[in-house]
């Protein structure tokens, strides 16, 4: 973290409001000591961040209490931050296949759990209902490229597993399954390494990440995958055709087009 200009404790602050945005710490936030060791500070550096997070209302500290977040942001939410688009599938499905091709992949973990209630509202299940959450790590020839976790439905999730994942991409696996792939609803924005995806990408925690939230649908409009995805900016672009359209008085860009490239 000493490469990074920005102060430890503000490192750290951002680290752990990323993790507050996505319902990290339902059960509570680590405490002080925990902290220190993950991030490998001082009590004092650890505790402007959590007082930085307390002020703006995000954390609720109390003596002899666990940190409780105050509120989070819906898992479905986009942030102010965040280029929000629907992507037409046609052209996705053609570049993340192709993608999937031309890496190779690595499982880290493969499982049926019970959804949590971001999860559930994403796929429109009832929270506890059983998925499967799968976590891979996708690289290039020059090493990492993603860190990837994926929920489907359970029902769907039981026709493949470990063996087949490290094999082909997701989507591919969707569509043998039976799935009829329709459309996607993806958000793009962007987050700091925290220290599992500093070990797994291969890089310093506080690393500047491009991250993707992907919503797939099938035909009935019925949704079968919830992608978290997050992609070195060294080693990934992600690229759309625009094109004019409208009179005179009122053009507007669209997307014609959607391409993933990659080192």
């Amino acid at each position: 973290m000493s490469q990074m200009p920005l102060p430890k404790y503000h490192q750290i602050y951002l680290v752990l409001r990323e993790q507050l945005d996505e319902g990290r710490f339902a059960d509570g936030v680590p405490g002080e000591l925990a902290l220190m060791q993950q991030f490998g500070v001082a009590r004092v550096t650890v505790r402007r961040a959590l007082e930085r997070l307390s002020s703006e209302g995000l954390i609720s500290r109390n003596p002899g209490r666990r940190t409780r977040p105050v509120r989070q942001v819906a898992a479905n939410e986009p942030r102010a931050s965040e280029s929000t688009e629907r992507a037409n599938l046609h052209g996705l499905l053609e570049n993340l296949v192709t993608m999937g091709l031309r890496t190779s992949v690595k499982v880290i973990d493969v499982a049926t759990v019970s959804a949590s209630s971001q999860v559930a509202e994403a796929l429109q299940l009832q929270p506890g209902d059983p998925v499967q959450k799968a976590v891979r790590v996708r690289s290039t020839r020059e090493g990492p490229l993603s860190h990837i976790t994926t929920y489907v439905p359970g029902d769907v999730g039981r026709r493949f597993g470990r063996r087949e994942l490290a094999k082909k991409p997701i989507l591919v696996l969707l569509e043998e399954a039976g799935v009829k792939v329709g459309r996607a609803h993806q958000t793009i924005s962007a987050r700091l390494a925290d220290n599992v995806l500093a070990e797994h990408l291969e890089i310093s925690v506080g690393s500047a990440l491009l991250a993707v939230r992907r919503l797939v649908y099938d035909q009935d409009e019925r949704p079968v995958q919830w992608l978290h995805g997050f992609y070195r900016p060294d080693r990934y672009a992600y690229e759309m055709q625009l094109s004019r359209v409208g009179s005179i008085d009122a053009k507007v860009w669209v997307s014609k087009d959607v391409a993933a490239p990659f080192n």
